[in-house]
Order: structure tokens, then sequence, then C-alpha cells
């Protein structure tokens, strides 16, 4: 009998007979791995990983999209189904719910749980794709009628009927006429064009459960039965591949997760995210709004909302200064030629407005700040004495996005960056990186960020048509970028095909209060626009040079960190960012003359203060000031008055009691200054 050798994670090798499966040599090992394993990583031993991709260890090339998620080579091997026949010696994996890959696979087989439930209850329904999705998993239909709240309930109740059976997953293989009949004669033309598109090899791979059977080369967990913590969330709309002109199609999404608990929190989160939704927010606090009259994506910013931006632009503009940086400004509409020699109409035009002309020449509503900053640079001849250069601008930019992806603060078509452009010499380059970098942790703790994740982001190699520069030029700039990292001893995740088309860059996500990460801070190493406009400084050797050039920008935009600070907060700011920092509140008319004294002498201290002096009952004036956010409510009557205190009461913590007046803005005066949180 034939044999082979399995080299298990521990380095221990099983010597078994050919075709044995993962499932066998789990229940070898135990049978509680056995009941546990939801999926196996085999990497060959012997040759390329891709020369083990046959029928019998999954990865063929006629995937649909959703199978790719979950199949791709790692480096470290590729996931295969655990019945799946082993036919070469390999380095073999058992993955449980312990394996972070594992939940993709589960996920990826609840969405073909939901499309075989979709089938039993609607069978003329016609089938997109499905794939695993960072929480769950969604599947695409074509159905005459929309699915409504009530269908879903019902298709989740079909769900559990059909997970309750254990029903298995089974890979089959058929010939690509055979696949192209089945799906004709079961009027599925959308899995038709994906098996004509994407079905190279003669052999077509399909994972039926139960009734259903779809294209894709997997791999599943082995049953129905282990998908127990689901729900299905929504419906929304989709194209057809994603491309607009294509049919439409009701996209149904669901959450996944191994346990109930998990579930459950995830499900407690979305109620917090909604909680704290901007959008809301936004209107109930009178902070900004989006106003259909002049346009989708342009933020009209309201008083209290321009307060709280002025209290973060003063910061930001301070600390600047303080770090060696110039201010500057520059237009909001350049000459289109402007953008055609730094390379934003080759590579970046889709993103752009189109030009407008003036005077028969065209015109560009800018969609970034650094051909502004460079013709500030070029305006005269640099020494080397002078570098680094380091401008930096609150600067508003205009891109072009498509209205269904516009999401209040969060993604606009007008926004203000707070850029910078630093030049130096590459004898600097490595020192400004790390400066930049400080300046980001200091971003994060001012404004009571204290978690965050770090990426630095490649060109993609395989693609060099969508980036500028030399393959030498792109390993010397991401190693500038490795190394300051490195240095500082900040963890990081190398990402490919993420970079800049024009430079790598560092990537900073913070971590908000309920758990998400956010894109904010990103610092970029650009070799290619100092080449494209010309610019020079004089060395030390008398002689002319090409600087370097860094890009930097700390909250992204001010619109939407603006919208994650809301948020973080749940609109409730820290004091020094509250547009009202205290709210007086006269426990009748009688007291008004007081009242209006305290609030004059918080006025006077610097502080912005409301007066509620409506004919309320203190309980109603109270609730208001609670419902704007409003840090502290001072509470005046006779026993207020003739002490010369105040009743404080803060907007969490509740009933702080009497205090003279200078003591409370002695503590709201180091509360301001020391930025709290």
């Amino acid at each position: 009998m034939d044999t082979i050798h399995i080299t298990m994670p521990d380095g221990a090798i099983r010597e078994v007979p050919l075709g044995t499966t993962a499932a066998e040599i789990a229940q070898q090992i135990s049978p509680r791995l056995a009941k546990e394993a939801l999926v196996a990583r085999v990497a060959p031993i012997h040759g390329p990983i891709a020369a083990a991709a046959s029928a019998s260890v999954g990865a063929a090339p006629d995937a649909s999209p959703e199978a790719q998620m979950t199949s791709a080579a790692n480096g470290e091997g590729f996931l295969v189904d655990l019945r799946a026949p082993i036919d070469q010696d390999v380095r073999l994996s058992i993955l449980t719910a312990k394996d972070p890959e594992a939940i993709q696979v589960l996920r990826h087989s609840a969405a073909h749980l939901l499309a075989a439930a979709v089938l039993e209850l609607f069978p003329n329904v016609k089938l997109g794709i499905g794939p695993p999705i960072d929480t769950g998993f969604f599947y695409d239909f074509v159905r005459d009628e929309p699915f409504t709240p009530e269908d879903l309930a019902r298709i989740e109740k079909k769900m559990r009927e059909l997970a309750a059976q254990d029903i298995p997953n089974e890979r089959k293989m058929l010939p690509k006429p055979e696949a192209l009949e089945l799906y004709r004669k079961w009027d599925q033309g959308f899995k038709c064009e994906l098996v004509e598109e994407r079905a190279i090899e003669p052999m077509v791979s399909f994972y039926t459960t139960g009734k259903f059977i779809d294209f894709c080369r997997g791999p599943h967990i082995p049953s129905t039965g282990r998908i127990r913590a689901f729900k299905l969330m929504s419906v929304a709309g989709a194209y057809w591949k994603g491309q607009e002109g294509n049919p439409q199609m009701q996209r149904i999404y669901g959450a996944c997760f191994y346990t109930q608990q998990e579930l459950d929190e995830y499900l407690h989160r979305l109620e917090e995210a909604k909680r704290r939704d901007h959008r809301r927010l936004g209107q109930e606090l009178d902070l900004f709004s989006v106003q259909e009259a002049a346009g989708p994506g342009l933020i009209f910013w309201h008083p209290k909302g321009a307060l709280i931006r002025k209290v973060m632009e003063d910061w930001l503009r301070d600390e600047l200064l303080r770090r060696g940086y110039d201010l500057v400004f520059t237009p909001h509409v350049m000459l289109l030629d402007l953008w055609k020699t730094s390379g934003h109409t080759g590579y970046y035009r889709e993103n752009m407005f189109q030009p407008v002309e003036v005077e028969k020449a065209d015109y560009q509503l800018k969609p970034m700040n650094c051909p502004g900053h460079i013709l500030i640079y070029k305006s005269r001849l640099r020494s080397y004495r002078e570098l680094p250069v380091r401008l930096a601008e609150l600067g508003t930019v205009y891109r072009y996005e498509r209205s269904g992806v516009l999401h209040g603060l969060l993604r606009v078509r007008g926004f203000t960056q707070d850029d910078a452009h630093i030049f130096c010499m590459p004898e600097q380059v490595d020192s400004e990186i790390e400066a930049c970098i400080d300046f980001v942790h200091a971003v994060m703790k001012t404004f009571g960020f204290d978690k965050y994740v770090v990426e630095l982001s490649d060109w993609d190699a395989k693609h060099p048509e969508n980036y500028t520069g030399s393959a030498e030029d792109w390993g010397r700039a991401t190693a500038a970028l490795q190394n300051t990292l490195t240095k500082l001893g900040v963890p990081f995740k190398r990402i490919e095909g993420e970079a800049a088309f024009y430079g790598p860059k560092i990537d900073v996500k913070l971590i908000d209060a309920i758990g998400r990460p956010w894109q904010l801070s990103t610092v970029q190493f650009d070799f290619n626009l100092p080449g494209r406009f010309g610019l020079e400084y004089v060395g030390e050797d008398g002689n002319r040079h090409q600087p370097l050039m860094v890009h930097r920008a700390l909250w992204g935009s001010v619109e939407r960190f603006f919208g994650i600070l809301i948020e973080h907060y749940a609109g409730a700011f820290p004091v020094w960012l509250a547009p009202v920092q205290a709210e007086v509140l006269p426990l009748s008319e009688k007291f008004s003359v007081y009242a209006n004294n305290v609030a004059a002498e918080i006025r006077a201290a610097g502080f912005r203060v409301h007066l509620d002096d409506r004919n309320e009952k203190l309980q109603a004036k109270i609730r208001d000031a609670q419902m704007q956010k409003i840090p502290y409510m001072l509470i005046v009557g006779s026993k207020e008055a003739e002490a010369g205190s105040v009743s404080v009461r803060h907007q969490s913590k509740g009933d702080l009691g009497p205090r003279p007046l200078a003591d409370f803005l002695s503590d709201l005066r180091h509360q301001v200054d020391t930025r709290a949180i």
C-alpha cells in the first residue's frame, strides 16, 4: 500500500495511507479534536504549493469570487475540506474555533446555508454570489418581489431547520459542459456566466448543501450542524459584479459567530453604534448638516460644530508651529496641467471632478493639497541649510464620491485635510518620519485614544503599471518607513497593494470606545513628485540635488475625524472640546440677577457658558442640558446667591454638591488647560 508522510504542527510525523483525510487524522488524535475540527490547512513539502492544487485537496482555479477569500494560498499552505483525500507528503494543521482562519470558512458555509433556505422558500430566485465578510456573510439574489422583514424571519427559521438536520457540505467535480448544462436547465444565468468566465480547467468544483448546489471551490465546514450562532440582519440593493448598469440584485446580510455569546456581544455593539451614530447626534446636538439644496456630500458646520472645530484647529496650529512647521494656504482650484504634471490625471482621474473651462483654459478643483505646497517650495531655489522645509495647511479638497457611498461626515465630496508636506535631504528622512510618528502619538493622546494598530502599505509588485517609480525606488522607500517603525518599537502589519500610487505609507488605525478601527493618520513617502516637478536644493557641495518628500496627515480630514469623535464620545465631548462647558440654571426668575452674574463671571474667565432663564421647571432644564451633553450644570437659588456659590451637577457623574464659584472655575481651568478626557 502506498503511504504518505504528514507533518503535524508540533513536528511529529505520521505515516498514513495515500488518500487519508484530515478528518481521519483528527479522529486518530482524539475524538474531541474530530468533533471540534472545522477545516484543515495543508502545505506540500515537495514542490510549490500550486502543485498540490488538485481535485483531491482543494484550490481549483474555477472558484467563484466568494471562494477566493478562503482558499487563497497564504505562504503557509491553503485551506481544504476535512474530507479531502491527501495525496502527497504535507504539513497539516487541523483548525478549530481557536484558529482565526476557520471563522471565515464557517461564515462561507453560512452563506450557502442562507442560499439553501431561500431556495426552499422561493424556488424561482436567481442566485448570485455569497462570500464571508468580517462579521458574517451575504448572498445576492434576483427576485421579482422585494424581500420583506417577514421574509427574513421565515428564511432565518428555515436556516435553523436545515442547520438542525446537520446536512453535509459535499464537494463534487463536474466536467465544464455538464456544469453549464446543469445551470441552464435550472435557469441560473448568473451562475452560467461565472462558470464560463472562471472555470479554466476541464473539471469544475461544486458544493452541495441539501438541494442547493453552488459553483465554488470551498473549502467548507463538514456539515450545517456546526452553524449555530447566526442572525439575518438586513436586505440591501446590489449590482451584479458590483458594476453600475448590470442587473440589480437583493443582498441579504447575516451575522455569524461561533457562539451565541459572541453573536449577542456583536448585536449589542451594533445597538451601541446606532446610539452613537454621528448623523443622528449631529442633528440632535445641532452640530452640522448636509443640505439637499446644496448637493450631497457637502457639509454645513453649525455654530456649535464650528466652535468645536475651531478649538480642534487652534490646538493643531499651535502644535504645528511648536514642532517647526510653516503654515500656508493654497487655492481651491488650479490649472488642469498642474494635475497632469503631478500624475493625478493618470492615476486618480476617477476620483476628481470634471475640469471647468475659464478663458479657454481648463481648471481643476483640487483633490489634494500636495501640488500647491510643491509650487510654494519651488517658488525660489532652496539651500540645504533651509531643509527640512515643513509646509502645513488645513486645506479644503474636493473629490468625486458616488452618491451611494456618501455617509454623513465620514464619506463626503468636500473636506478639509490637515495636510503637511516635508521636503528634506536623504539623510534627514528617517528623523522626519520618526517626528511624524511622535506627532501621531500626541494626537491620539490629546483626543482620548489609547488603542491603535499600524499598517505599512507597500505597492503590488505584480502590477507596477498602477504606480510610479522603479522597484529600486519602492524598495528604498519602504525600507525607510519600516526601519523607523522598527527603531521605535512600533508593531505593524505589512499590507501589499495598499500604497499610494506615488509611494509607500504608514497608516494608523485608532480603536474607538466600542472597539471599532478607524483609518486615521498617514505618513507617506514620495520619490515621485519631486522628480516630476523638478524640485531642487543647493547642497553643501554647491551642486543641485533633488529633495525627498514626505506627505503627512494626522486627522486625515477634519470632517471625518470630527465624525469619529462624535461617535467615540457619544456626543458627550470632554470639557475642553464641549461647545458649551457650563449651563447656569436659576431655580426661578427671582434668581435671574445672580444667575446672570454667575454666567458673566464664567464668560469673563474665558469659558463657554449658557444661561437657561426659561420659565420652566428645574427638572425640565436639567433634562434638556443632559440631552445636549453639556458637561456641567450650575444650579443657583437663594442659598447659592447668599453664599456666592453654585450647586454643581455633572453630565455623567450626577450631583456633586455646592461649591464656591471661584473653586469651580479653578477646577474647570485645570481640566481645560490639561485637556482632561
